[in-house]
């Protein structure tokens, strides 16, 4: 998710929030259900979401992987730079 979020940032979610395009979520793939990953949501796809990573060079994401179940938005980043995420 760089340049907005990066590795051994803290973050604060939402669980049970309601989704929309352009958010941070936490989501879990129903191809790899061991792996929980932060992406920005897309769209709405079915029973889940189409996410995409910030850097589309570097990501794994809906392109391969297919929807994603959304379990929480990011709401916050608390570490290291404070701040509200905010949609795009």
């Amino acid at each position: 998710m760089s340049p907005t979020l990066r590795d051994g940032d803290v973050v604060l979610v939402r669980f049970g929030a309601a989704v929309a395009a352009g958010d941070v979520v936490l989501v879990r793939w129903p191809a790899r259900p061991g792996q929980l990953s932060v992406k920005r949501a897309v769209r709405p796809d079915g029973p889940g979401w189409y996410v995409h990573g910030d850097n589309s060079f570097g990501s794994t994401d809906s392109r391969e992987l297919g929807p994603a179940e959304v379990l929480a938005v990011v709401r916050w980043r608390l570490w290291p730079r404070p701040g509200r995420l905010r949609a795009r």
